[in-house]
Parts: C-alpha cells; sequence; structure tokens
C-alpha cells in the first residue's frame, strides 16, 4: 500500500538487499545507516499480499495455529490473570471455571491464536468491574459456561459436526483456513440434462479443476454407463456458499463424492478424507494436516483418509487427537474406493469401454 510515506514493500527491498543495505539512508533523517548485520523479523497473517521480490528475500516460517488444548492453558495460566490485574480486580472477585474457558474457545472465538480469546475475557472482566463498583456483587463471581449468552452475546463460531449417516453423493472433505481446520460437505447429485457439470458454492479454479478430474477418473475407473452421462446433469455443491474455497485437496472427497452416486452407495458420515488426485489416479500430499486432524477430531469424526506422502507430517498432530481417530493412508483412488465404498479395483488405466470386456454397467 503506498501513502504520503511511500512504498514500504520498496523501502524494505532495498534494507534487505544485502548489496544496497551497508549504506541505507533514511529520506526523512537523511542519514546513512549500516543494517548489513541487522535481522529483520516480520509477519504476516497471508502471503498473498506480499510482493513477489520481497518474499524472495525472506526464509518463511510457517506457525500452526494453536489447539484447543494449547488455547485452554494459556488462557487458564496467562490470559485470566492478565484480565483480572488489567482491571483492578482479584481473584477475590472474577473466577472463570474451565468449562467456562473451554466453551469461550470454542463458541465464542474463530481464530489461530488468541487474540479474540483475551478480548473476551477482558469483557468479563470489565462486567465483573462494573458490578463491584455499584456493589451488585455477591463475591467472588463465578461465571459459568451458562453466563456467556448473557455477557458475551451471541456466539460467533458454530463447527460443522459429522453426521451420522450420509446419503449416497455426499462426503465429509477436510478443509485448512487461517483460522484452523474445519470439516465441509462436499454434495453432488444428478438429473435429466444434457451431460453438463454444474459447480457451485463459490469454489475456486483449482478446485474446479479438481472436480473435472475426478469425472475424468470416475469414468475411466469405474465400470460405469457414459452413454447415461450424456442423459444427466452432474451438480456438485459444497455448503457454506458465501465462503469462498480453492485448492486441491478436495480431489479424492469430490472423486469418492461422484462414485458414490453412481454406484448409490452411501459414505460413512464419521468418514472423512483429503487429498489431491491426478488423472493418473494418485493421491498427492497436501498441507495443513495438523489443523485438518484436529478439525475432524473436534466434529466426531472416527477415521480420516489422508495421502501416504503425508504420514511424515503425523509428527506434528497432538497425541490425545491421534488416540481419537483411525488414521488410513492411501496413494491411489483404488484404496480410497476400497475404504470408502468397499470397491476392489484393478490398479490399471484401462478404459473399460475399450477393452471389449465392461461387465456390469452402472448407470445415474
Amino acid at each position: 500500500m503506498v501513502g504520503y510515506s511511500g512504498d514500504p514493500a520498496s523501502a524494505l527491498l532495498e534494507v534487505l538487499d544485502p548489496e544496497q543495505n551497508n549504506t541505507f539512508t533514511d529520506h526523512y533523517l537523511d542519514l546513512p545507516y549500516d543494517l548489513s548485520n541487522v535481522l529483520f523479523i516480520a509477519t504476516a497473517n497471508s502471503l498473498e499480499s506480499i510482493p513477489r521480490p520481497l518474499l524472495d528475500r525472506m526464509e518463511v516460517i510457517q506457525i500452526s495455529s494453536y489447539t484447543t488444548e494449547e488455547k485452554f492453558h494459556i488462557g487458564k495460566n496467562h490470559l485470566i490473570k492478565e484480565a483480572v490485574e488489567e482491571h483492578g480486580l482479584t481473584d477475590l472477585d472474577l473466577q472463570i471455571t474451565d468449562e467456562t474457558l473451554r466453551r469461550i474457545i470454542s463458541d465464542f472465538t474463530m481464530e489461530a491464536g488468541v487474540r479474540g480469546l483475551k478480548k473476551q475475557l477482558a469483557t468479563l472482566a470489565r462486567a465483573t468491574t462494573e458490578k463491584v463498583v455499584l456493589g451488585n456483587i455477591e463475591k467472588p463471581l463465578i461465571i459459568a459456561p451458562g453466563d456467556l449468552d448473557e455477557l458475551l452475546g451471541r456466539q460467533v463460531n458454530r463447527h460443522e459436526l459429522a453426521q451420522e449417516n450420509n446419503p449416497p453423493g455426499v462426503v465429509t472433505g477436510l478443509a485448512w483456513t487461517p483460522v484452523g481446520g474445519e470439516i465441509l460437505f462436499i454434495e453432488a447429485t444428478d438429473m435429466p440434462g444434457t451431460g453438463q457439470v454444474i459447480l457451485t458454492g463459490k469454489l475456486g479454479d483449482v478446485m474446479k479443476e479438481s472436480a473435472r478430474i475426478s469425472l475424468s477418473l470416475l469414468k475411466s475407473r469405474l465400470p460405469v454407463n457414459t452413454v447415461s452421462f450424456k442423459e444427466k446433469d452432474l451438480h456438485i455443491h459444497v455448503p457454506s456458499g458465501a465462503v469462498p474455497k480453492d485448492g486441491p485437496s478436495a480431489g479424492i472427497a469430490l472423486f469418492t463424492a461422484l462414485a458414490s452416486l453412481a454406484t448409490g452407495i452411501p459414505i460413512n458420515g464419521k468418514l472423512a478424507m483429503t487429498g489431491e488426485i491426478t488423472l493418473r489416479g494418485m493421491v498427492l500430499p497436501i498441507g495443513g494436516l495438523k489443523e485438518k486432524l484436529i478439525a475432524a477430531e473436534r466434529a466426531g469424526i472416527k477415521k480420516a483418509l489422508i495421502p501416504k506422502d503425508n504420514f511424515i507430517d503425523l509428527k506434528d498432530v497432538p497425541d490425545e487427537v491421534k488416540d481419537q481417530l483411525e488414521i488410513v493412508t492411501v496413494e491411489t483412488v483404488e484404496d480410497v474406493l476400497k475404504e470408502t465404498l468397499g470397491i476392489s479395483l484393478p490398479r490399471t488405466t484401462t478404459i473399460p469401454w475399450l477393452s471389449g470386456n465392461i461387465g456390469t454397467q452402472i448407470g445415474f
């Protein structure tokens, strides 16, 4: 952003250039500085808005979001005490139970860090201070989970929960967001038409391409009646239509949703998945595995499919999360179909309608 103070990105480019920063000149003071031995540490919530030349001069360190348990301990051991002291209170004036703190984290904040948690605790401290000043308090004021709706207002965070049973064509996927992981539902249905593929849910270009790859794989790997595709329209939708969604990691979920629709076999609602797919049917690694599995456990998922190449990333996932999930690694879409639909297919790219032995036709 360029303003009256100049362009910060251009100034940083000069500062971080080892060929220039030994004689950097501040234009306001008109004094030269030697910055060649200075270590600069910058923080950002998103890399998309940082100019590429500037980003190339930095070493990017990705910091994952706090887990719910980490937020709880930070709040209990530090933030509650800080809020109480900053508002002139003591433990004899205000006490927040563990259950209350956990509900604040889950229902009244939606973030990767704890800044929002700190604000909500400060709100509770201000409400207590008002009652102390007015004398309308029986000390200590113990705030229970049921008091939060009155004190903090409407809850801001409503996490999706796993369904007991998904109808054919509906699959639970896993997504990464700047404020942590989430589960998402991918819905596919068919209707009489002319072979069109309709994609809705504010999907980005990469996710739209994943849907088209999934359909091509479905036609090439399953013995579906391809003639029926010309007589049907396919509609793929990802709910929360106002929220932009993009990235390749929904590939196996999109493919499985279409396979479930084609076969009429429902997918277990307690099973979720993440992974990119290729036209060869390979499952490629994805990012944000820690946040995605934390979201899966929180939503009540019991089994998660992840790419085989992401197995090494499981070391970053908290043990309490891994203990609650059956985590299965998959390498190909054949592995995915076996785990989700109980279908075993040969690991081949042979197109059934060219092989001379199509076998049983599965129609929409």
